[in-house]
């Protein structure tokens, strides 16, 4: 696997992790690799600093490295992204797909300013930023028996 900091043309930074660097340029080619924040297609690669590896072969941990960082630092993201949809879910409104259209009632002034969240296709993501109407994509839950 390998990850890639990656940069829409809005100027969104993200990180995306691929098999190899062929399936990140045939992804590309694809418009498959799309910005988690307003869902433009039309990303590039940022500049990263190499990764070398030390140790003497295949199964040693870096000095200092936890056997099992890597699952840790998941296994925390997850349970803060589960934080994040509770508390969404507890202190916003749910408008299912019609989130664009009542992000931009509240935005105009044509509904009172409250919380919401719902769904949105990547055109209307694209549109609403265009508005600049601010709002934030946040990653679908993992199903529980996944």
């Amino acid at each position: 696997m390998i990850v890639f900091n990656l940069q829409c043309s809005g100027g969104h930074g993200f990180e995306a992790w691929f098999k190899d660097a062929d399936a990140y340029a045939g992804q590309r080619r694809a418009r498959k690799v799309a910005c988690p924040v307003c869902g433009d297609a039309k990303v590039s690669k940022m500049p990263t600093a190499p990764r070398i590896a030390k140790g003497g072969g295949k199964g040693e941990a870096r000095p200092g490295a936890a056997p099992d960082a890597g699952r840790e630092g998941a296994a925390a993201f997850q349970r803060a992204l589960d934080r994040l949809h509770r508390h969404v879910e507890t202190h916003c409104d749910y408008v299912g797909d019609r989130f664009a259209e009542e992000a931009r009632k509240i935005h105009y002034g044509e509904r009172e300013e409250r919380g919401i969240y719902g769904e949105a296709t990547r055109e209307e993501a694209k549109s609403l930023s265009e508005e600049g109407i601010p709002f934030a994509a946040i990653p679908r839950r993992r199903p529980k028996d996944a």
